[in-house]
């Protein structure tokens, strides 16, 4: 169980590191408030982009218009006295409105006739005057007239504003500075027309405003995209109509002079206010975030109208209310949009190398970007406010957090990568458009193998841990010396790698810089073998082979898994030549050698028969390299001395891993330090081994009445006398290698070592 809850965390690692983080750290940003602005200012888009709606005809403006201003002052009766006043009242009283809203500051008499408007105060039950409750340190409180005061018949007309100066939320009471409520201008009207139409209007057990069967949900300063707003009062957001104009208006002096037609205000809710731009009662909404025009401002008396709309519509149409989620709900939709972005980039991570497949990601995130803004506003037309900038930089965030975890993730492999490559030729397959496309091309480079000598035999004397840590010790340090000059590994095939110099990458000196390499590598293999036997392991040896010619170079296999690498008969010429070599040796085509001019130090030239190879061809033996790399391999005499007693053995002939059935019995006669002089009878076995040939030996040490450990053996090309071969050891078992060594001190002790001659 927990091994499968693993490898899930394992799978979707991505997802749950990046969704998280991305989510957390939205929330921390929204409830510091600075996402406040951006989702206020989304939901003004919101209220924006909806349909336009019919005009609300229960609702009709007396508007004091510019125009009306400018009329009233040449007549020399602006300010609008009070008996001008008084009678634009008596006029509409005469229609039978349903509630009259004065929507003018009246605290204090103004002109003439101030009486007779004080009279009509006193004769119109349905007349609301306006206060202004709240104070701050730029704006007073405003009284009431005092004769609608006496009568309750005033209510505030104080509107919350946002941090950007818009309104945005409405009043249905709020306290004075005796904390006595006060009910605001919109729902007094509104209560004076749903009263007329038998509704109830009333509170819930939670002291929520109720009117019919709407209940209106107080507003939080949290609720929404909010933090930490002023929630004084019952607050309540605005779900402002859109159409132009929303209601029905009429100018003040069509009123004055009683040009109002017939049964315009009768049963209706009439309010009087001013909409002119120099009495300075003009306000930001939602409707005033165009892009591409001027924000216009819109007329307190229209808010109060909205207002007075939301509740009219909301009880009597069903029309919604503008509501928000709890703040656990927020967080998960939030979370969701941060996994769904998190899920489409992760699912599409190995969503191939093409041009259209590698856009696959940015069009799944566009998509959901779409599907987010589209379902937050069909949700908002329900009457919902959700988070959507919230949720949109998760979704962004968390796909972007994906991204870059893969990136660093290819980073991680990149760097894997580079432990074979250089940086230059890594960049040029991972960064250059074409370095990664399938194909190839013929190019003239020079190739390098090496294969260790007999560690085959010698692993399967060995568990797999001390195997594998061998090989990986071995291979570490081989890497190294390749990387410093700058060769391509192709490949790791067991104990043996195959190096390109001038793929991808061609240099005049890709041949001088293989040679240097193998010598290189040879001279590191005494570290490696420091170490090697510190381990109580046995020692290795290492031969190298090294060709230029033209081969095809590029990105084989197919769209799914493609591999960099090499094709040619000239390919396996290179294995053929690394084939003839005994640890410690390098052998280099003559190209090679010709390539890389006369700073190469040859130690030897032989011609050889390779298998495949119509021609012979000659290989020259590499002993070092000077010039700027100055790399010499140590030279030691190889010196053999007579056995004072052969010791008996068997061996057969190796064709590739297949050991030959005929076995020959023979005798060891001669011994060095790394092979040994065999002595065979040519009458009972008339095959005379050709140089290089492989074998598996046996030995009958006189010490050990049982046979030994399979021994491998390369016939080496030193001339020998007839029944006669001499052979370089290329794998020994420890105990073998123990004993000879024994053998090999005692001469060495008795100074009885003979030194070869050729015709011996």
């Amino acid at each position: 169980m927990w091994s499968q809850v693993k490898r899930l965390l394992w799978q979707w690692r991505g997802i749950f590191i990046a969704a998280p983080s991305a989510g957390a750290f939205v929330l921390i940003l929204r409830l510091s408030g600075l996402l406040q602005m951006l989702e206020l200012a989304a939901l003004d888009q919101m209220f924006l982009l909806r349909s336009p709606e019919p005009i609300d005809t229960r609702i009709v403006i007396v508007e004091i218009n510019e125009s009306d201003v400018q009329k009233l002052g040449k007549r020399g009766y602006w300010p609008l006295p009070d008996a001008l006043l008084a009678q634009v009242l008596e006029n509409l009283k005469q229609q039978k409105p349903s509630a009259i809203g004065l929507d003018l500051y009246r605290d204090l008499p103004v002109g003439f006739g101030h009486q007779s408007l004080v009279k009509v105060f006193e004769s119109t039950p349905n007349l609301v005057g306006v206060q202004k409750v709240a104070e701050s340190e730029d704006s007073s409180a405003v009284a009431p007239p005092p004769a609608l005061k006496q009568r309750g018949q005033v209510g505030a007309n104080d509107f919350p504003l946002d941090g950007d100066g818009k309104i945005r939320r409405s009043l249905m009471y709020l306290s004075d500075k005796n904390d006595e409520n006060v009910f605001s201008f919109a729902f007094k009207l509104a209560y004076l027309y749903l009263s007329d139409r038998k509704v109830d209007v009333g509170q819930t057990k939670d002291n929520l405003v109720k009117t019919g069967n709407v209940i209106y949900p107080l507003f939080q300063g949290n609720d929404g995209g909010y933090v930490r707003a002023e929630d004084r009062g019952y607050q309540v957001l605005i779900n402002y109509r859109k159409s132009q104009p929303s209601f029905l208006h009429i100018s003040l002096i069509d009123v004055l002079e009683n040009r109002i037609p017939k049964n315009l205000v009768k049963g209706r809710i009439v309010l009087i206010g001013s909409t002119a731009e120099s009495l300075k009662d003009l306000f930001y909404t939602p409707y005033s975030s165009t892009i591409l025009t001027p924000p216009k401002r819109m007329a307190g008396v229209t808010i109060h109208a909205n207002a007075i709309s939301q509740i009219l519509s909301a009880t009597l149409d069903n029309r919604p209310l503008i509501k928000t989620w709890s703040k656990l709900e927020e967080w998960l939709w939030i979370f969701l949009w941060a996994m769904i972005g998190a899920i489409l980039i992760w699912q599409q991570r190995y969503s191939g190398s093409s041009k259209r497949k590698s856009l696959l990601p940015l069009i799944s995130i566009l998509l959901a970007v779409c599907c987010l803004i589209g379902s937050s506003y069909l949700i908002f037309i329900t009457g919902w406010w959700i988070p959507v900038v919230p949720p949109l930089i998760t979704l962004i965030g968390s796909a972007i957090a994906v991204t870059a975890y893969v990136a660093r993730t290819a980073g991680d492999i990149r760097k894997t990568f580079g432990r074979y490559l250089t940086d230059e030729i890594v960049a040029n397959l991972l960064e250059n458009p074409e370095g990664l496309k399938l194909g190839g091309e013929r190019k003239k480079i020079t190739i390098l193998t090496s294969d260790l000598r007999g560690f085959t035999a010698t692993s399967e004397r060995l568990s797999a841990e001390e195997v594998i840590k061998i090989i990986n010790f071995y291979l570490g340090h081989m890497a190294d010396v390749i990387t410093q000059y700058h060769g391509t590994i192709d490949e790791f095939m067991g104990d043996g790698i195959l190096v390109l110099f001038g793929a991808p990458i061609s240099r005049e000196d890709d041949a001088t810089r293989a040679i240097a390499c193998a010598v290189a590598m040879q001279l590191a293999m005494e570290t490696v073998n420091k170490k090697i036997q510190q381990m109580g392991l046995p020692k290795l040896e290492m031969g190298i082979g090294i060709n230029t010619a033209e081969v095809v170079v590029g990105n084989i296999g197919s769209e799914k898994r493609t591999k960099y690498g090499i094709i040619g008969n000239q390919v396996n010429l290179t294995y053929r030549i690394e084939s003839y070599t005994v640890g410690g040796q390098i052998f280099a085509s003559e190209s090679t050698i010709n390539e890389a001019g006369s700073i190469i130090k040859v130690i030897g030239s032989k011609k050889v028969q390779a298998k495949g190879v119509k021609q012979p061809i000659k290989i020259n033996e590499v002993g070092g390299i000077g010039g700027k790399y100055n790399l010499y391999l140590a030279q030691e005499e190889e010196i053999f001395f007579e056995l004072a007693e052969a010791i008996p053995l068997k061996y057969a002939m190796l064709d590739g891993k297949d050991v030959n059935s005929t076995v020959v019995e023979g005798k060891l006669v001669k011994l060095s330090a790394k092979g040994a002089q065999v002595c065979y009878n040519s009458t009972v076995n008339s095959v005379v081994l050709q140089p290089f040939t492989n074998l598996k030996l046996n030995l009958f040490m006189p010490t050990n009445t049982e046979v030994s450990e399979d021994i491998y053996a390369k016939v080496s090309d030193k001339t020998a006398k007839p029944d006669n071969f001499y052979i370089c050891f290329t794998s020994l078992p420890l105990e073998v290698e123990a004993q000879l060594n024994a053998i090999h001190a005692i001469h060495l002790r008795q100074r009885t070592i003979v030194p070869l001659t050729s015709d011996e």
